[in-house]
């Protein structure tokens, strides 16, 4: 009963935690406190704090039950970086033209996704896959689909800089930046340190990988019950848990607790849209034929709003999707196709029911209560209207 009242108790202290973080926007001015999860450090750094650290895994890489420690997040921003990094991430000044923000593909009403198979780049065009959920990149260590990025720094110069995705160049995001004053003066509150008059590309990145690195979903349903609290979860939902651990579905080998992924590269032979090429995956990254169609395990935390599915959003549903591993090993793939499929990829013969029940399961991952709040207006907004109020009283 003791360990039960601690666990409610820390959720409510989450709850209200939250709510200050969804107060009023009350102005372009960087926030002195961190966001929830975390905690201020006397030297101004905002440390991660969350149950799973009570626990400890032999190996330290938060693989394995219920009660076990996570991988180390990134952590340590100042509290002014985080929130400086939010109003980048909402902000289209990012982009070439000034039309997509980071956020476009990874909003918060999506579950940091977009709803979309695949994403929409510059001028609408279609990119090849869809955009990942960024809830707890704070702590992957390999970014994309095929794992080619190793920081969160050198993923975000792919989508900034690509020509069918926001478009940007170095120079121009310099540019534009630099040309906003509110801008210059947030970026002198977030690094201080800093005594260039000139806003740096590193900061930039550095305040996006803060903001990105908040985003923390550790306060689900499962949660609760992983932490003891029993009746969290229903008589179903426990019984697609089991299934979801078993050797018979194997699940959890690849989406393991605390993260529900395993950061690992798995060829699992997913069927491409209709009308698409194979994408090969991890093969052009790591020039290996034996990762030809392999792509990195995602989390499966708040999966439920992330639809649709696989890196190409082949299936709509989490149905559709449990349903394919269990139709049997290679059934997707064309008579010419050959991979080197995952061995945990085998023929489980899961029944209908059981199939349920780990939808059941899944949807028991969702946690949004730490969601940031979207910025009322943010800085490239402010110094447009600044400008339209300076030609207007320029106007004879």
């Amino acid at each position: 009963m003791r360990q039960r009242g601690i666990v409610i108790a820390i959720g409510i202290f989450m709850v209200l935690l939250a709510s200050k973080s969804h107060a009023a926007e009350p102005g372009i001015s960087l926030r002195e406190y961190c966001p929830p999860g975390f905690e201020l450090s006397d030297q101004n750094k905002c440390l991660s704090r969350n149950l799973y650290q009570l626990y400890r895994s032999p190996q330290k890489a938060g693989l394995g039950g219920l009660k076990i420690d996570l991988p180390k997040a990134r952590d340590g921003f100042s509290p002014q970086q985080i929130d400086l990094g939010r109003y980048l991430f909402f902000d289209p000044v990012l982009s070439g033209d000034g039309t997509l923000s980071c956020a476009s593909c990874h909003d918060p009403d999506q579950g940091f996704s977009d709803g979309k198979g695949r994403s929409d780049g510059h001028n609408g065009e279609k990119l090849t896959r869809s955009a990942p959920t960024l809830w707890n990149v704070a702590y992957l260590k390999k970014f994309y689909w095929d794992g080619r990025a190793d920081t969160l720094e050198e993923q975000m110069q792919g989508p900034l800089y690509a020509e069918n995705e926001m478009a940007n160049t170095p120079e121009n995001l310099l540019e534009n930046l630099n040309d906003i004053p509110v801008y210059r003066d947030l970026f002198r509150q977030a690094f201080p340190e800093n005594r260039q008059e000139d806003i740096t590309l590193a900061d930039i990145y550095q305040a996006l990988a803060a903001f990105e690195s908040s985003l923390i979903s550790l306060n689900s349903r499962y949660d609760r019950y992983a932490h003891g609290y029993h009746d969290a979860l229903t008589d179903q939902e426990k019984e697609g848990l089991n299934i979801f651990r078993s050797f018979v579905a194997r699940c959890a080998e690849c989406h393991t607790p605390p993260l529900f992924t395993n950061q690992q590269i798995a060829v699992i032979g997913t069927p491409e849209v209709d009308g698409m090429p194979r994408d090969v995956g991890a093969e052009a990254v790591l020039h290996d034929p034996d990762f030809r169609g392999g792509f990195k395990v995602p989390t499966l935390r708040n999966i439920a709003r992330t639809a649709p599915y696989m890196h190409s959003g082949r299936f709509k549903t989490l149905r559709e999707t449990v349903e394919f591993y269990t139709k049997g090993r290679g059934h997707a793939l064309g008579k010419d196709e050959k991979l080197i499929l995952h061995w945990h990829i085998w023929e489980p013969n899961l029944a209908d029911h059981e199939l349920d029940r780990l939808v059941d399961f899944l949807k028991t991952l969702t946690d949004e209560v730490f969601t940031p709040q979207v910025p009322d207006r943010v800085p490239s907004q402010s110094q447009a209207q600044h400008k339209s109020h300076i030609n207007r009283e320029e106007t004879p």
